[in-house]
């Protein structure tokens, strides 16, 4: 068996901190054997940069993921080719550059392979290629490969992260939700197949005294008055949220999915 942690998205300097002191302890606490997170909002709340990224893997972040606010930071186009460990969604048209899925060996298992698809939503976010024709068809590639294959759907709505759970169902290990940054209480493994988690979101690293990681000041007074409004990251009550994910290495198969609320100040 391998225990994957997916962190959910990642907001900002209270959202790395809690990542640099989280993890360790997940890792000893849960013999964590890989670490995904997502980190299209770890820079200010928007975006990464080359910087950033290597922060995280200092932090024992095996891939970072990411979703809409990938190229929100110019500075990410200097590493986002080279980077196996950073993926931007692989819907993007093929010209755009970076990588959709990877394929990386575990630290701590080495004859293991996890394979990571990024994928983004469609509804109420850019019209991208289909996540659905474009997830299965990456699933296949990466199970010639390895039997491991977990999937990031970075979407808006409800409807959709569902509906590409069941398309992917008993073919991808996981497939688990990010963006929206609440966690959901929907984790499962999907019948009939027994086969593939599922999630609609891991929810936020973050400051969760807050509206979805920024000042709530700031947002009652855009929603209020409708005006141009700076959105800056919150600080309080900061937590790394995500799940862990069992597989059976050999098969690919999800054992178990739970959710992971972990304070910042927890002693």
């Amino acid at each position: 068996m391998v225990k994957i942690l997916f962190v959910g998205d990642i907001v900002g300097e209270p959202g790395r901190e809690a990542v640099r002191e989280i993890i360790p302890r997940l890792k000893e606490r849960e013999q964590i054997d890989f670490v995904i997170a997502n980190g299209e909002n770890a820079a200010g709340g928007s975006g990464i940069t080359p910087k950033i990224f290597h922060e995280l893997i200092s932090y024992d972040v095996d891939v970072v993921s990411s979703g809409d606010h990938i190229f929100k930071k110019k500075e990410v186009l200097d590493i986002i080719e080279q980077e196996e460990r950073l993926l931007r969604p692989a819907n993007y048209t093929a010209s755009v550059p970076g990588r959709g899925y990877t394929i990386i060996s575990c630290k701590e298992k080495k004859d293991v392979k996890i394979g990571v698809i990024n994928l983004a939503g469609r509804v109420f976010m850019e019209p991208l290629e289909c996540p659905f024709r474009t997830g299965m068809n990456i699933v296949e590639k990466i199970k010639k490969e390895t039997k491991i294959a977990v999937v990031d759907i970075h979407a808006e709505a409800t409807s959709e992260k569902i509906a590409l759970g069941w398309y992917l169902n008993g073919k991808a290990s996981a497939v688990v939700g990010t963006h929206t940054h609440v966690q959901t209480a929907d984790e499962r493994i999907l019948p009939p197949y027994n086969y593939t988690a599922y999630i609609t979101d891991i929810g936020m690293t973050g400051p969760v005294d807050s509206v979805i990681g920024r000042d709530i000041q700031q947002i009652l007074v855009r929603f209020l008055n409708h005006t141009p409004t700076r959105f800056n990251v919150a600080t309080e009550n900061v937590q790394l949220q995500g799940v862990i994910v069992e597989i059976d290495e050999e098969t690919g198969r999800a054992l178990a999915l739970s959710r992971i609320k972990e304070c910042l100040n927890a002693a």
